[in-house]
């Protein structure tokens, strides 16, 4: 079992307290931890990776094991801690602002 924790707005969104927990059959990568949300939760579609391109927002974060992987590449394989669900799977929204 994965364990997401989301932003407040995106739990709002999809309508959950607390973090996610989602299975996930193969490779744990981050396009598989996504298109898991994203079925679970449909309302989810679009506010994580945009729609054509399947790219993260730019407000958005992804984190695990205290490290920042945002910038992963999406099939590159997550670390075992998550794969495991010893470590939660992050996304994180980021403040903007001047």
């Amino acid at each position: 079992m994965i364990r997401v924790i989301l932003p407040h707005h995106l739990r709002t969104l999809a309508r959950v307290e607390g973090e996610v927990g989602l299975e996930i059959h193969g490779a744990v990568t981050l396009r598989s931890i996504l298109d898991a949300l994203e079925a679970r939760y449909p309302a989810l579609r679009g506010t994580i990776r945009d729609h054509a391109t399947q790219r993260r927002r730019p407000l958005l974060r992804f984190f695990a094991c205290a490290e920042d992987l945002s910038l992963e590449r999406p099939d590159a394989p997550l670390p075992e801690a998550v794969a495991s669900g010893v470590e939660p799977f992050l996304i994180v929204g980021a403040i903007a602002g001047g």
